[in-house]
C-alpha cells in the first residue's frame, strides 16, 4: 500500500491534520490502534476559534451540544466572568466531535485504518500487524507518549510539567452558559455544559490521588449544585502535560497536536492548538520548507504556554489566587482584556497596560 502521507493516531489532531491536507489535494492515509469513535478525559469547551477553525475544515456541529457564552472564575469569595469577544464556543461530547471530524475525512476521501496493532516507523515506511504503507511524510498525530516520536528520535526535551485530570458527566440541567472554573487549593474543577440535561465536570490537580469526589467535598457551592444529580459515565483519567520539544521534525518525520509537546490543559487550548499547526503544516509543505513548521509551531505556542504560566502562579500561590480574584472581580474589564488576549482577538501587549501594572501591583500589596 502506498500513501503520498500517513498519519499515525486519529484523534481529533490527526483528523484535523488529514482534513488539511486532503484539502490541499494531498493523498492521505491516517491509522490507530484504537476502534472508533476515541473518547479522552477533556473538558470538552471549544473555544470560539475552535470553531473557526473547524469550520475552515469544513467540519458543522449542528444541534450539538450547548453553546457557551465565555469563562467564569470561581473561589471562595470572588467570582468573576467575561464573555468571548469573537462570539460563542459549544461544550460538545469528545466523541461527537470525533464521529463529525470521522465523517468529513471520509467525505473527503482520506483513507481511516482503525484497530491497527504494532505500529513501526522507519523513514518512508510505515508498518504494522497486517501490513505496510509507503510514504513521504510520517505524522505523529499519536499523543502525549507518542511512540511515533521515540522512532523518530524527537524525545528530547525543553522542559516538562506534569498535573493529572479526571473527568465525569451528571445527568444535570445546565445552570450557566459559561464555563465555569472553580478553583480549589491546588486543583480547579472545570463545569461545562455539553448538552441540555449534561454538565462535563472535569478536575485538574497536581495531587496524583486526588480524584473527583475528593475535590468536590472541597468545593461546597459545587458540590450543592450537583446534589442528587447520577454520574451517567465511569470517572476517566489521563496526564495534563506541559511539554516543550526540542524539535518537532527531522527527516521524513513530523509531530503535531500533544505528541509534539502541549499546554496545561488549564489554558483548554489543546484542540486550537492542532487545528492551527495542521494548517501550517499544510503551509510549509506548499512552501517546500518544512522547517517553516517548526517555526510556526513555536509561534503558535508561544501565547498559550504565556497564559498558562500565569495560571499555574495562581494555582501553585493560594494567597495570591485569592487576591487576584477578588481584585478581578472589582475590575473585570481586566478580566475581559486578559480573556481576549488568551483567544488570540487581542495582543497581549495590549493588555500589559499601565492599568494591568497598576492592577498587579495592587494585587501584590494588598
Amino acid at each position: 500500500m502506498k500513501s503520498e502521507i500517513c498519519i499515525v493516531g486519529g484523534g481529533p489532531a490527526g483528523l484535523a491534520a488529514a482534513l488539511a491536507l486532503a484539502q490541499s489535494g494531498r493523498e492521505v492515509t491516517v491509522l490507530d490502534c484504537a476502534l472508533p469513535p476515541i473518547d479522552k478525559a477533556c473538558g470538552e469547551g471549544l473555544l470560539p476559534d475552535s470553531l473557526a477553525a473547524l469550520n475552515g475544515l469544513g467540519v458543522t456541529l449542528p444541534g450539538m451540544g450547548s453553546e457557551l457564552r465565555g469563562i467564569r472564575f470561581i473561589d471562595e469569595q470572588a467570582q468573576v466572568s467575561s464573555d468571548f469577544p469573537n462570539g460563542a464556543g459549544r461544550g460538545v461530547r469528545r466523541v461527537l466531535l470525533h464521529e463529525q471530524l470521522m465523517a468529513r475525512a471520509e467525505q473527503m476521501g482520506v483513507r481511516l485504518l482503525w484497530g491497527v496493532k504494532n505500529v513501526r516507523t522507519e523513514r518512508g515506511c510505515v508498518r504494522f500487524s497486517s501490513g505496510s504503507i509507503e510514504t513521504r511524510l510520517i505524522v505523529g498525530a499519536d499523543g502525549q507518549n507518542s511512540s511515533v516520536r521515540k522512532q523518530a528520535g524527537l524525545e528530547r526535551c525543553k522542559s516538562e510539567k506534569r498535573r493529572y485530570g479526571f473527568r465525569r458527566h451528571y445527568a444535570a440541567p445546565p445552570w450557566s452558559s459559561y464555563v465555569e472554573v472553580y478553583w480549589g487549593e491546588g486543583f480547579q474543577i472545570y463545569v461545562t455544559p455539553v448538552c441540555e440535561n449534561r454538565v462535563g465536570v472535569a478536575l485538574l490537580s497536581r495531587d496524583p490521588h486526588l480524584r473527583l469526589e475528593g475535590a468536590l467535598s472541597r468545593i461546597p457551592v459545587l458540590a450543592k449544585k450537583l446534589a442528587g444529580a447520577d454520574p451517567v459515565t465511569p470517572e476517566m483519567g489521563s496526564l495534563s502535560v506541559s511539554r516543550r520539544l526540542c524539535r518537532v521534525f527531522c527527516d521524513g518525520y513530523v509531530l503535531l497536536g500533544d505528541a509534539s509537546g502541549s499546554v496545561d490543559a488549564i489554558t483548554g487550548e489543546g484542540m486550537c492548538l492542532a487545528f492551527r499547526q495542521a494548517a501550517a503544516l499544510v503551509d510549509a509543505l506548499n512552501l517546500g520548507d518544512i522547517r517553516a513548521y517548526e517555526r510556526a509551531h513555536k509561534n503558535i505556542a508561544s501565547r498559550p504556554l504565556r497564559m498558562a504560566a500565569l495560571l499555574l502562579v495562581m494555582d501553585r500561590n493560594q494567597t495570591l489566587r485569592r487576591k487576584a480574584l477578588a481584585g478581578l472581580e472589582a475590575h473585570p474589564g481586566i478580566f475581559g482584556g486578559l480573556l481576549a488576549a488568551h483567544v488570540s482577538q487581542k495582543p497581549l501587549t495590549d493588555v500589559v497596560s499601565w492599568q494591568l501594572l497598576s492592577f498587579g501591583l495592587g494585587v501584590l500589596l494588598a
